[in-house]
């Protein structure tokens, strides 16, 4: 009953849990599939995201795919593949590029290093590492900034027990200059964090959407513009046979090529075989694939 909901909800371009739950009460097509049951948008959100959820999705697909082989609606001994890219629900301007990502670090290492060696070598903090020319983990970054901040402490003590004023003044001058150093590694420190939380996202991706991190940035079919302009999205593979969809399945990589040979093990591991013909374009087309085939 929750999938039939649900999925009626969808074709009506309803996705909120509570304007289902509001359907449930306005609708009488939904008043029937329901059969006047009435869950709340709390039950219908759980529903969504339960891991259960997409084991049943994937039976029904099994069952479906057995009642049309039973009545002869379609035959074992071939599939038609194809994709299409469907847009996200993300702000298209939301975007973060791995090149960028990857510019950004590399002057951030660079930075980093030259400013360490210049502590190490006024004697500011003590050397941390052996190979000098190997950037600056995190952990070293964070331990840079304990010794400067123990630095710093022991200026403010300095200065507290010292009475010539000329001293004082030359020490709170050394402090000023060092807390500057602190603030440049806390900088450096969270914005190192930063770039390695974006790459475990990006993984093996050029982009994803800063509000959909799931979402790819790609060019779609539908361009209005006429610009060519890349906007967040997903890689929708469909496998049909007489006009019946018998699976599918969403991919973050906008070449086709890359997401045949997972679209069809994931077929062969739900199915239990692969049909003898398997139908796709030219956009498939790739040495790998062929050998695999």
């Amino acid at each position: 009953m929750m999938l039939k909901i649900i999925l009626y909800a969808y074709t009506q371009s309803v996705f909120s849990g509570r304007r289902i739950e509001k359907l449930l009460h306005d609708s009488i097509r939904m008043m029937w599939l329901a059969q006047d049951q009435t869950p709340s948008y709390k039950t219908i959100n759980r529903f969504r995201v339960n891991p259960n959820t997409d084991a049943l999705i994937e039976s029904l697909f099994i069952q479906f795919h057995s009642q049309c082989l039973k009545q002869n609606l379609i035959d074992n001994n071939s599939i038609f593949i194809d994709g299409t890219k469907v847009e996200a629900n993300a702000n298209r301007y939301t975007f973060v590029w791995k090149k960028s990502i990857q510019n950004h670090e590399s002057k951030l290492n660079e930075n980093s290093k030259t400013l360490y060696r210049d502590l190490v070598e006024e004697k500011i903090i003590p050397e941390i590492k052996e190979d000098g020319d190997s950037d600056l983990t995190i952990e070293e970054i964070d331990l840079i900034g304990s010794h400067l901040d123990k630095e710093i402490e022991d200026l403010n003590h300095s200065i507290e027990n010292e009475d010539c004023a000329q001293i004082r003044k030359q020490t709170r001058k050394k402090r000023t200059e060092i807390k500057k150093f602190k603030k440049k590694f806390d900088d450096y420190s969270e914005r190192k964090n930063k770039y390695e939380e974006q790459k475990s996202i990006l993984k093996d991706r050029n982009s994803f959407s800063k509000t959909d991190h799931d979402a790819t940035f790609m060019r779609m079919k539908e361009d209005h513009m006429k610009n060519g302009q890349l906007k967040p999205g997903y890689n929708l593979q469909i496998a049909a046979n007489s006009q019946f969809v018998l699976s599918y399945d969403l991919f973050q990589n906008p070449t086709d090529t890359r997401t045949l040979i997972p679209f069809l093990t994931m077929i062969q591991n739900t199915f239990g075989y692969l049909p003898e013909y398997i139908v796709a374009d030219a956009g498939y087309g790739s040495e790998q694939n062929y050998m695999v085939l």
